[in-house]
């Protein structure tokens, strides 16, 4: 026993479903970053930490500096990930978001280290403030592509079946 199926209706009624959870992963996308805010922040808490480094600082100092950079991105984190509406489930999290964890952990490292060798014949003070300001604009022009790449594999599906949903979207928004 087959019921007839009226065709435009289930479009219809795929689309009330879709559209909501399109809101959802835009919000997921907004959120899951923390706005360029917290990239802002942590780059200049990063400029901070490598312009420090680069005084000529006793060994505890160092240790000083240190502690006082992981206390102070571990309280931006905090901060962000309080701010957040939504709260992805952790099987959300897909192989591209480790890859463009460690790859910023690979890139802005490498900058550091790079820029530093560059800049070691300058005196200590004018060496860390190029190496900081070098490495926080790598970062930066980083975070904003990688972070996009990340979260845009939430959506999955084709390029297609977004570009309609979207469409859908609007017209529903237009109705």
């Amino acid at each position: 026993m087959s019921t007839p199926v009226d065709a435009e209706q289930a479009w219809r009624d795929l689309q009330r479903i879709r559209v909501p959870q399109e809101r959802v992963y835009d919000e997921i996308e907004r959120y899951a970053s923390g706005g360029p805010g917290a990239a802002y922040a942590t780059a200049a808490i990063m400029w901070v930490f490598l312009a420090g480094l680069g005084l000529d600082l006793p060994r505890w100092g160092v240790w000083l500096v240190v502690a006082g950079y992981v206390a102070l991105v571990g309280a931006l984190a905090v901060t962000y990930s309080r701010r957040s509406r939504i709260q992805l489930h952790r099987s959300r999290c897909d192989w591209r978001m480790f890859a463009t964890f460690a790859a910023g952990g690979v890139v802005t490292g490498g900058t550091a280290l790079l820029s530093g060798r560059l800049v070691e014949s300058l005196e200590p003070m004018s060496a860390g403030l190029i190496q900081a300001t070098v490495t926080a604009a790598v970062f930066l022009l980083f975070v904003g592509p990688a972070s996009r790449w990340s979260t845009g594999s939430l959506r999955g599906g084709s390029g297609r079946e977004r570009a309609a949903s979207k469409r859908a979207a609007s017209e529903e928004a237009g109705r």
